[in-house]
């Protein structure tokens, strides 16, 4: 009996939790910024507590988080009406390096080492201070990187090469269920689809993965016998 209460106390608490970072919004961990990784992190530690203790009522877990959750929505709303409010919660971007040349003064503000400041060139695939005219630490911690002009990899529109605009590429069909959503994002309908499937003697259920533009470019890969997402 009370292994099946501390599971149902898991369950509600995991939904509710569910919840409450859907009304914060959707960011990744490394995209937090410092409010939002504080109220993440009380979150978890106010869950934990109903739910290791059975004998702590529910309400002592929803209160807090609730609470949690309208002080984080207030201070997105002032940050966003007032950016010195702003300023002071998360910060301001720091520049490190300024047109080629290295703030000293700067990473020793930020205490960024020169081996941390070559890990984050390196995963922006930046492996020389030399190809760098700009490096800024935004306020969630990432490193922005501008490269000197003869640094850059050249586009197609520097070299004058017109390319065709395919528009947006979307998963259709996903083993064989019909996806809405990604057909309004390619501006395609359920009779065009199904055409191209009888076209092509193909069933939708038997459809492994099938993707489409708004160009109309589409792409079928059938199912193989016994398999399954």
């Amino acid at each position: 009996m009370a292994m099946t209460i501390s599971l149902i106390r898991t369950l509600l608490l995991y939904i509710v939790i569910i919840v409450a970072v859907r009304l914060m919004g959707k960011r990744q961990i490394s995209e937090l910024q410092t409010s939002e990784l504080v109220v993440t992190l009380l979150i978890s530690d106010i869950a934990a507590i109903p739910m290791q203790d059975t004998g702590q009522p529910l309400v002592s877990g929803f209160i807090p988080i609730a609470v949690l959750v309208m002080c984080e929505i207030v201070v997105s709303v002032l940050m966003l009406k007032i950016p010195k409010f702003r300023r002071v919660v998360c910060g301001r971007p720091i520049v490190v390096i300024s047109d080629g040349k290295l703030i000293q003064s700067e990473m020793k503000r930020l205490r960024m080492s020169t081996e941390d400041l070559g890990e984050q060139l390196r995963q922006r695939n930046v492996f020389s201070l030399d190809d760098v005219a700009y490096a800024i630490i935004e306020t969630n911690g990432k490193l922005s990187v501008i490269k000197k002009p003869d640094k850059e990899t050249p586009t197609a529109g520097m070299m004058g090469v017109a390319l065709p605009n395919t528009g947006i590429e979307t998963v259709v069909i996903s083993d064989g269920i019909l996806s809405e959503f990604a057909m309004k994002l390619c501006n395609k309908s359920p009779e065009w689809i199904r055409g191209i499937l009888h076209a092509k003697n193909i069933r939708q259920e038997d459809v492994f993965i099938m993707t489409a533009n708004t160009k109309g470019d589409y792409n079928i890969i059938p199912k193989e016998r016994g398999t399954s997402l």
